[in-house]
């Protein structure tokens, strides 16, 4: 959340980028060219003075900016000019009707200007729009990006084309050019420079746009978490948009295909990211930009307490109710809309305004950004008491106003607090008391404005918040945005505001259009939607719960613990992320092969009992006309079960080495044996999971087991491998065909199915906190499910496929198709160390409870032990 140099330079272009852009009433607008010019006054008299400057000539106005800063910047609405003369010389005079600004100006123009009055004079505004598009592109046909401007003559060009560059009400079209070291941008009118140059090294991020309601945006980043953005462009077609997007994109690190919103989950979920900047990171995603005001980054209403005098950020009263929108919070209110909503007829709406629009988006920013807001009034201020005078005030009036549902935006959880201060001393205007229009009123427990930014970071970062985010993101960006779930979540707003709620080209009528999109963009728009299932709640560790009534979360967080008070398990988590941390440092102790085993006909099965650190091995062998899929020794060390192809599922003791017990309990192979508890869990390609309850012999004499079948989990297709949580309860299967399933034991209940893989799943794992499934398969993919919901929260794409692994939660330890064992960084999505290891597929893994000691097995015949290196 760092106020970086960067981002205040960029802000400082954004909002200063126009000193004329109060010229617009109609949110956007081209600006053509610009020229050297004189506003005269009392032309040929005695008294006649002349300001030297530039006219700026646009779409539907002219503007006039003096040099002299003292001096008013003027402007002229075409539609306003009750005549244009050019003489021969092309010298215009224009005449401002009722003489209001100032009787004349001259200047030499262009032939396009009287073009563009023209086409000011005409009623409708479609034709308005269509005659201006064609003056546009005509203009642009006739010139073309100028190659002198490149930054080095061995500069390659790949690509040309015609776009546009968006800012805060005013759009420049140019001319975009893509050489193999740089991104170009020359406008038309030379402004704000005649070339925007970005180096494509320095390209951090870039996303796709919707426009306009059009898929034709693009926005380029040369830093990784601002908020402000290097460049924002318009294209004319899609297919030129993608194209400079592919090409760009190569010079990107580690670039394969755009973000998605899971991409960033399980950072977040893991604290790697904070509230802050995963908010802005779903803005991103959702098309939200400073760029463009009708699609401004949203960001919640957190604080619902600004009279005490000290904020308790540990009391769930401090803060705004996040499961609801703003026009659900007050019960009072809301059912009087819900009654409205009941009788209106289609298209139905509970909110006549948007929670962000460009109008709210200027009512915060009026003391840095006033030349917007003069732009959205007509040149006027609002009213002073409608004005943003207290925190609050307008707090109050989003609880209780009839129409005001608007939320905050990013500045204030920013470190910037010019917005609240009335730093250029602006005639705002006096309000019915008396009082003229100044700072911000804060709250009591903020000392001052800086205070205040502070105070909302902290609020948004607090244990609560955390907890609770995760209900407002499935309000706004989630599944509760459209749809049945948005009418039960009172989030129902008219459906021109959503994405794909009016087709543009299905519009046949250009006046129609324009209205249309006017309307759209002058109302806001809802963000596009990133999730639709439930978002996952995010990870708080050792803080203590402030738990608040919801019925779609609860608690997940631990009681503090005292510096003082640092336990058994303190030390063994710190000495297992220790281990993590170096796992990079795994070196093989010793190996051997057993003979003559066979992976896939029968062969020997070598019990090698150890202590977990020195490797004292006491090998015993058992002798098999199948082959093994899995085994395991049970709690006591005398006892080994291992599962095999032919179906069934051997005991054997391990004081004796002969086989004690079989269970046929299987009509195909059997794949996977966990045993948890004094149950036995058995995972086959019959397409079933079965729970075994095993009950030992009760003499010497008598050692076989008795096996009751506890329940029996069907699946669609063979079942290739299974894991259970911590706890138990939860039961994770994968099958040859890719899908994930999530199963309550307890019930015998499927919670979610899940096609993730597009073929058979090789193994999948719980997180350490039961919070996460990860699995891979032959489709040369990882991917992390959030198993609460059931979203996917990461895709890692590999080389080849990886057979089978260990984690922590967020490092991978794998083993290769190729025999290596690969060390991953989850979160970044790459290698970071390659062990060289087995000559086949490295087909089993096993790791002791402190993470320094791992086996593995694979299909060169060969068990390797491996041990850590500090």
């Amino acid at each position: 959340m760092s106020s970086s140099k960067h981002r205040n330079a960029r802000k400082r272009f954004l909002f200063l980028i126009c000193r004329f852009s109060l010229l617009l009433l109609n949110l956007e607008e081209y600006y053509f060219e610009q020229h050297t010019a004189n506003h005269i006054i009392n032309k040929d008299c005695k008294d006649e003075r002349k300001f030297r400057g530039s006219l700026k000539i646009c779409s539907k106005s002219i503007i006039f900016e003096p040099d002299d800063n003292v001096q008013p910047i003027i402007k002229i609405p075409l539609r306003d000019c009750s005549s244009i003369k050019a003489p021969e010389d092309n010298e215009v005079f224009l005449i401002k009707e009722r003489n209001v600004i100032a009787p004349y100006k001259t200047v030499r123009v262009s032939i396009y200007f009287f073009t563009l009055y023209r086409a000011s004079c005409l009623d409708k505004m479609g034709d308005q729009a269509a005659m201006i598009t064609a003056i546009l592109q005509s203009r642009l046909a006739r010139t073309s990006f100028d190659k002198y401007r490149f930054q080095s003559i061995s500069e390659t060009l790949h690509m040309e084309c015609k776009a546009e560059m968006v800012t805060p009400l005013v759009t420049n079209p140019g001319h975009v050019c893509v050489s193999d070291a740089n991104l170009y941008f020359q406008p038309l009118n030379g402004y704000p420079k005649p070339v925007v140059q970005i180096t494509l090294q320095n390209v951090r991020r870039i996303y796709k746009r919707r426009h306009g309601l059009m898929p034709l945006g693009l926005e380029v980043f040369c830093t990784e978490n601002d908020l402000c953005s290097d460049i924002y462009l318009k294209f004319y077609s899609c297919q030129d948009r993608d194209e400079v997007y592919r090409l760009i994109a190569k010079y990107i690190e580690n670039h394969i295909a755009e973000h998605t919103a899971e991409s960033y989950v399980l950072q977040w979920q893991r604290g790697h990211i904070s509230n802050y900047q995963y908010l802005l990171h779903l803005n991103n995603l959702a098309d939200r930009s400073c760029n463009d005001l009708s699609q401004y980054p949203v960001f919640p209403w957190i604080i619902a307490d600004y009279s005490s005098s000290v904020l308790d950020l540990t009391k769930p009263e401090t803060f705004r109710d996040l499961s609801k929108p703003i026009g659900a919070l007050n019960k009072e209110r809301l059912d009087r809309l819900v009654k409205r909503y009941q009788e209106m007829p289609e298209p139905k709406f509970m909110y006549g305004s948007h929670y962000s629009s460009p109008g709210y988006v200027l009512f915060y920013l009026v003391r840095v950004a006033p030349e917007y807001m003069l732009c959205l009034q007509n040149g006027k201020f609002d009213h002073a008491d409608r004005m943003f005078n207290s925190i609050a005030e307008t707090w109050k009036n989003c609880l209780d106003g009839a129409t005001d549902f608007k939320e905050l935006i990013p500045e204030f959880y920013e470190n910037d607090s010019s917005f609240l201060v009335n730093s250029l001393k602006l005639d705002l205007g006096k309000r019915q008391g008396g009082k003229m229009v100044e700072d911000v009123e804060l709250p009591p427990w903020a000392s001052g404005p800086d205070d205040f930014l502070q105070k909302c970071q902290e609020a948004l970062e607090s244990p609560y918040v955390s907890e609770h985010l995760h209900e407002w993101i499935d309000i706004i960006f989630g599944y509760k945005q459209k749809g049945s779930e948005a009418v039960a979540a009172h989030n129902v707003f008219h459906p021109l505001t959503y994405e794909g709620g009016v087709d543009l080209n299905s519009i046949m009528d250009p006046n129609e259009k324009v209205a249309l999109l006017t309307q759209i963009l002058e109302f806001g728009q809802t963000p596009k939607q990133l999730f639709t299932t439930p978002h996952p709640q995010r990870k708080i560790q050792k803080l203590k719960s402030l738990s608040r009534t919801s019925s779609h979360s609860t608690s997940i967080a631990e009681s503090p613990v005292s510096p003082n008070e640092e336990s058994f398990e303190d030390l063994t988590e710190e000495s297992i992320t220790l281990a993590w941390n170096n796992i990079a440092k795994l070196k093989l102790d010793t190996q051997f092969k057993i003979l003559p085993l066979n992976w896939e006909g029968g062969g020997n099965l070598c019990v090698s009992l150890n202590d977990g650190l020195g490797f004292k091995k006491l090998s015993i062998f058992f002798s098999f006309l199948q082959a093994l899929s899995s085994c395991l020794i049970l709690p006591g060390d005398t006892t080994v079960i291992s599962s095999s192809w032919d179906n069934h599922i051997y005991f054997y003791s391990i004081a004796f080495g002969r086989q004690q017990d079989v269970l046929l309990g299987h009509d195909d192979a059997v794949s996977k044996i966990c045993w948890r508890d004094g149950r036995l869990f058995s995972a086959s390609w019959d397409s079933t999971v079965k729970v075994w309850h095993c009950v030992p012999g009760e003499t010497l004499s008598n050692k076989k087991h008795h096996f009751e079948l506890l329940a029996h989990l069907e699946h669609d297709v063979s079942v290739n491998t299974m894991d259970l949580n911590a706890a138990n309860t939860i039961l994770a299967s994968g099958t040859k065909e890719g899908t994930i399933s999530v199963w309550d034991v307890t019930t015998a209940t499927v919670l979610h199915q899940l096609p993730h893989h597009s073929g058979t799943v090789f193994h999948a794992a719980f997180s350490p906190d039961s919070r996460h499934l990860l699995s891979t398969g032959e489709d040369c993919c990882f991917k992390v499910i959030d198993v609460q919901t059931g979203m996917l929260v990461s895709s890692v794409t590999t080389e080849e496929p990886q057979r089978c692994f260990k984690w922590d939660g967020n490092t991978i330890l794998s083993g290769s198709q190729s025999g290596e064992l690969l060390v991953w960084d989850l979160l970044g999505g790459k290698v970071t160390e390659r062990i060289k290891g087995h000559t086949g597929a490295v087909m089993s893994m096993w790791m002791n409870e402190q993470c320094n000691s791992v086996i593995t097995g694979g299909e060169d015949k060969q068990i390797m032990f491996w041990k850590l290196q500090y």
